[in-house]
């Protein structure tokens, strides 16, 4: 067998994968969109950093970024919440008028608000920090599809295991999710295309 006709077989089995894989690759991106997008929040009262009630009524508007984290995580919080900084840094004026940021723990026995406060306040720009009830945080974290658990140490303390994706609104709903894998500047032109 000849490299031409070697060639020509395997092109003719990459076309034939791609037909038959294509669909299934499809499908299971608009299964997956659905998945997420059944989670749409829920009702819920809870405190921001100043004991004020927060509600769903809170993430109305143009865009609104919710990360939900805890103070003592040692990476990916402080981190995402860094690039949420630096994105509200780098819009313009009018933008950031249009543009809210909330971080809901998802460790309410520790991060109360003055917890929250102090940790925040470590931020250039305002991040709005929510807390309370263990219950109402669990159930709302559960309706925008954010899963944790507590992992505990030798020494008795713990960590907390929890998606991580920053969810994006708008009015209040559903819009798009970015990866807490995304860098900076993922993070930076997802949100700077919904203010668009």
């Amino acid at each position: 067998m000849n490299l031409k006709t070697s060639i020509t077989i395997i092109i003719g089995c990459l076309v034939i994968f791609l037909f038959v894989m294509l669909p299934i690759f499809i499908s299971i991106e608009k299964k997956e969109d659905s998945y997420v997008k059944k989670f749409q929040g829920s009702s819920f009262s809870l405190n921001d950093v100043n004991n004020d009630i927060i509600t769903e009524s809170s993430f109305e508007g143009p865009l609104t970024a919710i990360f939900f984290g805890f103070t003592n995580c040692p990476d990916v919080c402080p981190m995402t919440l860094n690039n949420l900084d630096l994105a509200i840094k780098n819009l313009d004026q009018e933008k950031k008028n249009k543009f809210k940021v909330f971080f809901v723990s998802i460790d309410p026995e520790r991060d109360s608000p003055e917890v929250i406060k102090n940790y925040l306040n470590s931020f250039e720009n305002k991040i709005y920090g929510i807390t309370g009830d263990p219950k109402k945080i669990f159930t709302m974290s559960k309706s925008w599809g954010i899963l944790s658990e507590k992992i505990f140490t030798e020494d008795g303390n713990y960590l907390i295991n929890h998606s991580s994706s920053i969810i994006l609104l708008k009015d209040g709903k559903y819009l798009s999710r970015i990866s807490h894998h995304a860098d900076y500047e993922n993070i930076f032109k997802n949100i700077n295309k919904y203010l668009r």
